[in-house]
């Protein structure tokens, strides 16, 4: 045996198996996962707007934009966003859809008062949110807009990310996004400011679906 043989045998690796490890998932429950969602975005200074549907988040939406007041918005094309007609349910914003509408998509994100988009999964634990980049899907429409709005349906909810990325069967997406809230630092003085990266607010729509 060589010297090379004997150090890998001594260090076990003569004798690995091949087989590929089992992702992990947890072994945690919780007994209301949606009221769990809630409590942690509102820990990382997020907020949530419940809806008993798919209509009623769309409701929901537009007293959300009423609120902010939104002119300018943009929207990724994913579900269940994509295929409604945002133009016409929401006429006082002027949309910019990514993907379809034309125009410099970064331009129009800076310029944004509002990026919609839909999640990959929500962490129930941490409540933080995933979104995916792809065809459709820009990261710009969730970090360049002042407001970030996230339609999330309860079956998104996952208790956390080992156990969304263990569960995911059609694989996982090069670009994703953990997002935990609305932008923050505390740089100056440990004094937290929202905002200064990234969205200042982060709404998540919960509707059951």
């Amino acid at each position: 045996m060589s010297s090379r043989e004997a150090i890998l045998a001594n260090l076990g690796y003569a004798h690995r198996h091949d087989r590929p490890v089992e992702p992990w998932k947890t072994r945690r429950r919780f007994e209301d996962p949606v009221g769990r969602f809630e409590v942690s975005l509102a820990g990382l200074k997020g907020e949530v707007r419940r809806a008993e549907s798919l209509d009623g988040a769309w409701d929901v939406l537009g007293i959300v934009l009423d609120e902010l007041k939104a002119d300018r918005c943009v929207a990724n094309q994913e579900p269940p966003i994509v295929g409604y007609d945002l133009v016409t349910r929401y006429p006082e914003c002027d949309w910019h859809l990514v993907g379809q509408s034309e125009g410099d998509l970064r331009a129009a994100c800076a310029a944004a008062d509002v990026g919609l988009s839909g999640v990959s999964a929500a962490l129930v634990e941490t409540g933080s949110l995933i979104v995916e980049s792809g065809e459709g899907q820009s990261r710009l429409a969730t970090l360049l807009p002042t407001v970030h709005i996230v339609m999330v349906p309860e079956s998104k909810l996952t208790t956390d990310l080992h156990t969304w990325s263990a569960e995911r069967e059609e694989g996982i997406a090069t670009n994703v996004t953990v997002i935990s809230g609305p932008s923050k630092t505390a740089d100056i003085e440990f004094t937290l400011t929202l905002g200064a990266h990234g969205p200042k607010r982060v709404i998540a729509i919960l509707y059951a679906d």
